[in-house]
C-alpha cells in the first residue's frame, strides 16, 4: 500500500496526470497500428487473406468504421476498461488495413514522412496547449473542411483524378493540424475538470487518445500521399 497523499494536486499537476496519459493511450494506439501493419506486410499468408479477398478487406474498413463510431458516440456509457479494449482493437484493425502502405510506398519514404508528421502533430499541439487564443472557430472550419474531403474523396473514386486526390490531399493537412491542435486545447480544458484517475477520467483520457490518434494517423496518411516515394 502506498501512503496517501497529504497535499492536494495543483491544477498544472492534474492536467499533467490526465494528459499524460492521454497521450500513453495514443502512443500505445499508434505503437499496436505499426507493428500489426509492418508484421502483415511482412507475411504474404497474411497479405493473400486480406487482399486476396475484397470482401475481407473492406469488410476490416467497415469493421473500423462501426468501432470508431460506436466509441466515439457510447464511449460515455462503457467502463474504461471496455474503452481500451475497444481502442486497441481498433488500433489493430487500422495496422491490417494500413500495411497496403508497405506495398505501394518505400519504406524510407514511410519513415520519413512519419518522422515529419510527428514534428507537426508535435509542434500543433504544443501550440494548441499554450496558447490563449480560443480554437472554437478553428474546430469548427477545419471539421467543415474534414466534410469536404469525406464528400470530395467519395466523387473521387469514380473520377479518379490525381489532381483532385493532390487537392484533397494539401487540404487534408491544413484540416489535420488544426484538428490536432483544437483537440489538445480541449482536453486541456477537460484536463482542469476531471480526475485522472477517476472512471470518467480514464474514460475521458481514451477518448482524448482516440481523437488525437486519428487527427495523426490521418495527417500521416495525407503527408503519404504529397511526399511518399512509391516503389517501382
Amino acid at each position: 500500500m502506498y501512503p496517501e497523499r497529504s497535499v492536494p494536486y495543483s491544477s498544472i499537476e492534474v492536467q499533467s496526470r490526465f494528459l499524460n496519459r492521454v497521450y500513453a493511450y495514443m502512443a500505445g494506439g499508434l505503437a499496436l497500428t505499426a507493428f500489426v501493419a509492418f508484421f502483415t506486410a511482412s507475411s504474404p499468408a497474411m497479405l493473400q487473406v486480406i487482399l486476396g479477398n475484397k470482401l475481407v478487406f473492406y469488410g476490416l474498413m467497415l469493421g473500423q468504421l462501426g468501432l470508431v463510431v460506436w466509441m466515439s458516440g457510447l464511449v460515455g456509457n462503457m467502463s474504461a476498461a471496455t474503452a481500451s479494449t475497444v481502442f486497441l482493437i481498433y488500433s489493430a484493425l487500422n495496422g491490417l488495413t494500413l500495411s497496403v502502405i508497405f506495398l505501394v510506398y518505400t519504406g524510407t519514404s514511410i519513415a520519413s514522412v512519419f518522422v515529419i508528421s510527428a514534428g507537426m502533430f508535435g509542434a500543433m499541439s504544443l501550440w494548441g496547449f499554450a496558447t490563449k487564443r480560443d480554437l472554437t472557430g478553428l474546430g469548427s472550419f477545419a471539421f467543415m473542411g474534414l466534410i469536404g474531403i469525406v464528400l470530395a474523396s467519395l466523387v473521387n473514386i469514380f473520377l479518379k483524378s490525381d489532381a483532385v486526390s493532390f487537392v484533397i490531399s494539401i487540404i487534408g493537412v491544413i484540416v489535420f493540424v488544426g484538428l490536432t491542435a483544437y483537440d489538445t486545447q480541449k482536453l486541456k480544458q477537460m484536463a482542469a475538470t476531471v480526475d485522472a484517475d477517476s472512471e470518467a477520467g480514464r474514460r475521458g483520457a481514451i477518448s482524448g487518445a482516440l481523437a488525437l490518434y486519428l487527427d495523426f494517423i490521418n495527417l500521416f496518411l495525407m503527408l503519404l500521399r504529397l511526399f511518399g516515394g512509391r516503389r517501382d
